[in-house]
């Protein structure tokens, strides 16, 4: 399967930034980690609610105003592998798991 690229995004005026950390903010994970479930569910007919983040490495922040982009690809039904780019830099990766009942019809 080819990789699917989509833009995620994620306000410069996001809560979570103001206290995360204060003077030099920085995208907490868990945040980035459900916009990148969200929007591979919404794109694959998946429910997120039955969506998990089996692994996940964070090898660069993401601060306010950064153009974020989700690359994945389906290396299994219902597991998916993921990176998210902040403009250049790889800033997360790992891999997604959504169960049977989470499915898509397009997925069975």
């Amino acid at each position: 399967m080819t990789d699917v690229r989509l833009p995620l995004s994620v306000a410069a005026d996001h809560p979570a930034y103001a206290g995360h950390f204060p003077g030099q903010p920085i995208l907490p994970g868990v945040v980035l980690l459900d916009e990148a479930l969200h929007a591979l569910a919404a794109q694959q007919g998946l429910e997120p609610a039955v969506g998990q983040i089996k692994s996940a490495k964070f090898p660069s922040p993401v601060q306010p105003g950064q153009a974020l982009c989700l690359t994945y690809a389906a290396t299994a039904p219902g597991v998916f592998r993921f990176a998210v780019m902040a403009d250049e830099r790889l800033a997360a990766s790992g891999v997604m798991t959504f169960a049977a009942t989470g499915l898509g019809a397009d997925s069975a």
